[in-house]
């Protein structure tokens, strides 16, 4: 089972670092304006995060 979860964080590390190697101008523009977002917001960003990572789960699954 660890050996899942090991994997998991592999590819979530992958994924997210493509992003600021590939695109850096990008990169620092999106936090520029993710930090002027209200919590409400952010947390509405997290949770459909959450969300389509299960959704995603239960369909690999």
């Amino acid at each position: 089972m660890l050996h899942y979860w090991l994997i998991g964080l592999a590819m979530m590390l992958i994924i997210e670092g493509m992003i600021p190697f590939v695109l850096p101008e990008l990169w620092r523009e999106t936090f520029r304006k993710l930090v002027t977002l209200s919590d409400g917001q952010l947390r509405f960003v997290g949770i459909t995060a959450m969300l389509s990572g299960l959704l995603l789960l239960y369909w690999v699954k």
